[in-house]
């Protein structure tokens, strides 16, 4: 090969590289083809890239290639490398110079040894132990520091004995190899720097996102673990979607940038909820505020209780004399008859206040009757049991929110679209905002926030919104209710499904696929998983 034919194969493979730099992003090969096109365009008999091991300030040897020895070590070769590291700096903390490989680290300058049996200033003894081991002569050497714009060290590219091919010896690398080199490793340095820059990047990101949801889980550990789950139990759907190969999802299918934005949502679904206060996203009872405020009720019962006696005492102390043992335990009767009505009226609005069975109108009246009660407040003034507020609360029919608190946790999702439509997403992210915002749309449209029908959405939307919805009815951390089993977990989702508030697919899907079956064996309490009977679902008889 002649001069100039040498030099334009030179920056063919140049330009391959920088092609290779820019669109993969798999750092460990794009590592592995550096030191194959420094070994190509040099004619290399060996190579090795060492990589900085931060731990101990030292170069690791990454990976390590001999063509005459037909030896490949690290990288995909998948063959460890035993070699110790090289230390940059000497036990008194003086910069290690004896080593060239540590030189060309310390000084950022590429060293070029015609024949390291004849060089003087640099310990080879390790590169003569490896001679003597398998019988091969290391001669020339050519050594690259490998920095960033900065001047930070990234690595080092060392390559061994130049090869004359037409003649069949070994040469000394030339000035214009090692010039191709020096580019070569500084456009590696490059993209080796963008590689781990979009890298940390997306850490930060990610790292941003836990801090956004232990900020949640502080607030309400229950939402917190919500949180971890639904993206877990989202991907589980979206892989069996992905894997389906008939039915309407057929055709359903996800890159790994699909894969990761749906990954992100699900990390992001709630995150609203950090500004849904504490005492609503934790109120396990009707009556909760900051506290369960059913202990003043229990004190006007007692009230009441005192006041009933202190009535009938007085009534004894009037009738004086004509107080006969018939009359006094006629009123030691009727006494006893209403401190057991109060007490009744008072087992039955604990009772009421638990919210964990649906109340019925009748007992819904009877929370009524009893606020109609009388009771003398520390002011004197004679005022009804239980205030409207107070009424109201204890005759939420399911759950424990009233109206108002409910609006207030529907409003995360509004704040979770605020939220996420602030942030300057990439292309590759930019689904983010409408997975994350759809998991509370109904497939007939009368979900929130904005009422969005099956067809407007996407399938990891409507995926979202299963996700969710399984999550939560098996989740046994809920202050305001037992965790469901897995049956009726499933039986509560199949409503969702005839009521068309979830995609009907999805749900077969989720069912055929036996996803809840993966989810429930990774996050749900073995008490929860009983045998699933599947001849209960239209359409999934086993």
């Amino acid at each position: 090969m002649d001069k100039h034919r040498d030099i334009s194969y030179r920056l063919d493979q140049l330009t391959e590289l920088s092609m290779a730099l820019s669109n993969n992003r798999d750092l460990p090969l794009l590592l592995e083809r550096i030191l194959l096109t420094a070994m190509d365009i040099t004619q290399a008999d060996g190579g090795t890239l060492y990589r900085i091991d931060d731990s101990d300030n030292s170069l690791q040897f990454y990976i390590s290639v001999n063509g005459s020895l037909k030896m490949h070590q690290g990288g995909s070769s998948g063959k460890a490398i035993s070699i110790p590291n090289i230390a940059l700096r000497l036990p008194d903390g003086e910069p290690n110079l004896s080593a060239v490989a540590a030189y060309a680290a310390n000084t950022r300058k590429s060293v070029n040894i015609p024949d390291v049996y004849q060089a003087t200033g640099f310990n080879f003894n390790g590169m003569r132990m490896f001679d003597e081991k398998y019988g091969y002569s290391s001669q020339s050497i050519l050594t690259v520091p490998m920095q960033d714009h900065s001047g930070e060290l990234l690595g080092v590219l060392q390559l061994i004995n130049a090869t004359d091919r037409a003649a069949g010896k070994t040469i000394a690398f030339s000035e214009t190899d090692q010039h191709f080199i020096e580019a070569l490793a500084s456009q590696a340095s490059i993209a080796m720097t963008n590689q781990q820059l979009i890298r940390r990047l997306e850490n930060l990101f990610e790292s941003f996102i836990k801090l956004i949801n232990i900020g949640i889980g502080e607030k309400s550990p229950h939402t917190g673990r919500h949180c971890e789950h639904v993206p877990e139990l989202a991907m589980m759907i979206a892989e069996a979607a992905h894997a389906t190969t008939e039915g309407p999802l057929a055709d359903f299918r996800m890159t790994d940038a699909d894969r990761r934005e749906l990954w992100v949502a699900g990390l992001l679904h709630d995150c609203g909820k950090i500004s849904t206060p504490t005492h609503i996203v934790e109120k396990s009872t009707k009556m909760e505020t900051i506290f369960d405020r059913i202990h003043l009720i229990d004190t006007r019962f007692e009230v009441l209780k005192r006041d009933a006696e202190i009535g009938v005492l007085q009534e004894k102390l009037a009738l004086g004399a004509a107080l006969t043992p018939e009359k006094s335990a006629e009123l030691d009767a009727r006494l006893q008859a209403e401190v057991a009505l109060m007490d009744d009226e008072r087992a039955f609005l604990r009772k009421s206040n638990i919210g964990t069975e649906g109340m019925k109108p009748e007992d819904q009246q009877r929370v009524l009757d009893i606020a109609a009660r009388q009771w003398r407040g520390p002011d004197g003034q004679v005022r009804n049991l239980l205030d409207e507020e107070e009424a109201g609360n204890l005759r939420i029919r399911a759950g424990t929110l009233n109206d108002a608190e409910r609006q207030i946790i529907n409003n995360h999702i509004v704040i979770t679209i605020r939220m996420l439509e602030s942030l300057p997403w990439p292309k590759q992210l930019r689904n983010v905002t409408e997975y994350a915002g759809g998991h509370h749309e109904r497939m007939d449209g009368k979900g929130y926030p904005k009422g969005l029908t099956r067809d407007q959405m996407s399938v990891p939307a409507r995926i979202m919104a299963v996700a969710d919805i399984f999550e939560a009815v098996t989740a046994a951390d809920r202050p305001y209710k037992r965790g469901n089993t897995l049956n009726e977990a499933i039986d509560i989702l199949a409503g969702f499904r005839a009521r068309d508030h979830i995609d009907p697919d999805l749900f077969d899907i989720f069912i055929r696929n036996k996803v809840y079956q993966q989810y429930a064996d990774k996050f749900m309490h073995a008490s929860q998983i009983d045998e699933v009977d599947l001849s209960k679902i239209p359409g999934h008889a086993p």
